[in-house]
């Protein structure tokens, strides 16, 4: 099925999707690689407030490539980066935040049940960098510039950014499992 999404989400409006459904997502999207997923959780166990607000968010992982305006940011490429690196970080992430959307590329190791009932990881196609910029039409702010381009937390207004193919569903389905598993059947017969 298809599902055109708008944020800040709500958990119904993830609990209906399942893996393999498309997703286009309107609204705030904020990027985050490992640096920033590192801050978030330094502050978070700290007990600092975050700049922005995590309720009901989705999370990019996309280290943007940006260019500076007279009086902002334009957005020149922002395709996803792999997602496998965050995997570690993501059940502390959600146990914290009230993050309901994860974007990113490759799929995600050992999420499964941190995802079930709270958060939905959502493929992009690598590759697509000029494609995802096209769906972002401003740059609302950005956090932790400090970082690097890369490594800082850009809120991203986006209108139909996708498409996303759900790639694991809060009821625990998996697609990159299921194509593991499907391929270690078809080649363990070669």
């Amino acid at each position: 099925m298809e599902f055109h999404l708008k944020t800040p989400l709500k958990k119904e409006d993830i609990t209906q999707l399942q893996a393999g459904d498309i997703v286009y997502i309107t609204g705030t999207v904020f990027t985050a690689r490992d640096e920033a997923h590192a801050r978030i959780l330094e502050l978070t166990e700290k007990g600092d407030p975050l700049p922005f607000d995590l309720d009901g968010a989705v999370i990019y992982h996309c280290g943007p490539l940006m260019k500076k305006t007279n009086g902002g940011w334009e957005v020149v490429a922002a395709g996803p980066t792999t997602s496998g690196r965050m995997s570690k970080m993501t059940p502390l992430l959600l146990e914290e935040h009230n993050v309901c959307a994860i974007i990113g590329k490759g799929g995600m190791q050992d999420v499964v049940e941190s995802l079930k009932g709270r958060c939905v990881y959502l493929a992009y196609t690598g590759g697509c960098a000029a494609l995802a910029a096209r769906s972002i039409k401003s740059v609302s702010c950005v956090h932790w510039l400090d970082l690097g381009m890369p490594e800082a937390v850009w809120s991203l207004d986006v209108v139909e950014f996708g498409p996303l193919i759900v790639g694991i569903d809060p009821k625990g389905g998996d697609l990159f499992s299921n194509v593991r598993k499907h391929a270690k059947r078809v080649f363990s017969g070669i």
